[in-house]
């Protein structure tokens, strides 16, 4: 597997989303010893760039990593990201905390659960609004001083907000939502990034799993999965970005690839500064999609994918929690 740089970290071309192996998609076919064989298997084929995130279970997932990870910490960059929790007070459940002190209190639950002395990046996770961005960054930043962390990256924030936590201490990456599914980034964020130097870490590259093409029908989502309310999968919306996937399988056809490893392939197209993370909890589709690495599209088939009309509907139901 090719390495590439994100600011100076050096990360495998394409990581792996490890969330799906405990929380949102997971449904009823959670298997912990399959998503450790998936982790095993993604450090024997180079794909070595984990992302986590305490929120993801809570906990469980970055407890998953630890125990995956036993004697291997050394042959992966890692990931995680604080910010939907609080372990300060400010309000219970799922809430966005940026204070200073919830930075200084989260650091140290993950790198328990993840067995390990320092976290290679460290993403807020979302923005909290209530705190001056370079508040939290300076608190992050502490945590780079201390040894704890290594980079320090920023997930789903505005070009300004960047720009004012950069100023503060170097960002290495930007985990946002970018696809053939999502485009949003490549107005404003993107521009953004390269002007700063600042890496682009994509996460959903394949749409939540509706650019595979195995998403047939809403009806089989588990009720606990993410998908099951999300606009883009529900109702009109549903059919209407059937047609994605209907242009994404004819390349595939044209290409001897699958329609994952196609939307893959036209995102790295994009640059080496952008690094995705497809999220899979199965030996078998993640390999698949590493073998996008190697899949080369041609010119014409780059620009049907690229003239692909925006999705239907919102990426989340409630979007106030993205873009600040």
């Amino acid at each position: 597997m090719r390495q590439v740089s994100l600011a100076g970290l050096g990360v495998s071309r394409v990581g792996l989303g490890c969330m799906g192996m405990s929380a949102l998609y997971t449904g009823k076919d959670t298997d912990e010893a399959e998503s450790i064989r998936t982790l095993h298997r993604a450090i024997e084929l180079g794909v070595t760039f984990l992302d986590t995130a305490e929120r993801y279970g809570p906990f469980t997932n970055e407890e998953l990593l630890g125990r995956a990870l036993a004697g291997r910490r050394d042959e992966v960059v890692l990931a995680t990201k604080f910010g939907l929790m609080s372990h300060i007070g400010r309000g219970g459940g799922r809430v966005v905390d940026g204070h200073p002190d919830n930075v200084r209190a989260a650091i140290d639950g993950s790198l328990s659960r993840l067995g390990t002395d320092h976290i290679d990046l460290y993403y807020l996770h979302r923005v909290d609004t209530t705190i001056p961005i370079e508040d939290t960054v300076g608190a992050m930043a502490e945590l780079v001083a201390a040894g704890k962390v290594r980079h320090l990256g920023l997930s789903e924030a505005a070009p300004a907000t960047i720009r004012r936590a950069h100023a503060v201490h170097p960002i290495t990456a930007l985990q946002s939502e970018y696809s053939l599914w999502t485009r949003d980034p490549e107005a404003e964020v993107l521009p953004t990034l390269r002007e700063l130097g600042i890496g682009l870490v994509p996460f959903s590259p394949l749409g939540r799993g509706f650019l595979t093409g195995h998403i047939t029908s809403p009806d089989g989502f588990d009720d606990d999965d993410f998908r099951k309310g999300n606009p883009r999968f529900t109702g009109d919306n549903f059919t209407a970005n059937l047609e994605i996937v209907r242009v994404v399988r004819e390349v595939a056809v044209e290409a001897s690839a699958t329609p994952a490893q196609v939307a893959l392939a036209w995102l790295l197209t994009q640059g080496d500064d952008v690094v995705p993370i497809p999220s899979t909890k199965r030996v078998a589709r993640l390999e698949e999609n590493a073998g996008a690495v190697a899949l080369t599209l041609t010119p014409g088939q780059l620009d049907r994918l690229t003239a692909i009309a925006p999705p239907a509907g919102d990426r989340y139901a409630d979007m106030s929690q993205v873009g600040h």
